[in-house]
């Protein structure tokens, strides 16, 4: 019987095979891709077939391209730790990257059932739902969407709209300190808008994280689902 399942294009497959390679370090930015006829014969492929590959990766601007020299890398996935006390900024400073986080929007609305028992709450309390779009040297690397209970936390709400940063909101709300509890990490796959937001094809691979963040107390005090760009980040779980 013949096997009816979707196969992957070629063409696709190389750019993850160098995908792959940007983010094990195998290439640095600034250094020059192997050249098509190189490329090529790696693969056992022709060389139109290669080209369509890495204009992919031209296309996520992680290859750039320049007349009669070749394609040279522009940039290599961003390192992000988790650990028990995960920031953004200082993640990606760590990292040598710009960090940058845009405000989507804020809403206030009911817990479902699986939000309230992440924070600790009853169903259908109330929560602040912070929607946003964090960046890496003004690449778009993730999508977040951060719950925060406003029994909890009052003036949460005001100090998201003046500060757009989760920790000093926090700070203003009386959750001084924060640290992470609890990590849960997922594959899935971009829908439509999540690749509009993150400049991807619909379908392309995302990791998602969902994390409880608790205060001194032991209080959940943010409950948050991230969607990272596959290709763009590499994860690294910090004991």
């Amino acid at each position: 019987m013949r096997d009816r399942s979707p196969k992957t294009p070629v063409w696709q497959a190389i750019a993850d095979a160098l995908r792959a390679d940007l983010s094990e370090g195998r290439h640095a930015p600034g250094d020059r891709l192997p050249t098509e006829a190189a490329l090529a014969e790696r693969f056992g492929v022709n060389r139109h077939t290669v080209r369509h590959g890495v204009s992919a990766l031209v296309a996520e601007g992680l290859v750039r391209r320049r007349r009669g020299a070749g394609a040279f890398v522009t940039a290599t996935p961003t390192d992000y730790p988790i650990g028990r006390r995960v920031r953004f900024h200082d993640n990606l400073i760590a990292a040598g990257r710009k960090p940058e986080k845009r405000l989507l929007y804020l809403d206030t609305r009911s817990a479902s059932a699986g939000e309230a028992q992440a924070l600790a709450l009853a169903e259908g309390d109330a929560v602040c739902a912070y929607h946003g779009l964090s960046l890496s040297d003004g690449q778009p690397i993730a999508l977040f969407e951060s719950l925060f209970p406003l029994s909890r936390l009052p003036g949460i709400v005001q100090a998201l709209e003046q500060t757009r940063s989760v920790t000093a909101a926090l700070a203003a709300a009386g959750a001084a300190d924060y640290t992470r509890a609890t990590t849960r990490l997922t594959a899935v796959r971009a829908t439509a808008t999540q690749a509009l937001h993150l400049h991807l094809t619909e379908g392309d691979p995302l990791l998602r994280s969902s994390a409880v963040n608790v205060g001194e107390d032991g209080s959940p005090v943010e409950y948050g689902r991230t969607w990272f760009a596959g290709d763009r980040v590499t994860l690294t779980i910090d004991a």
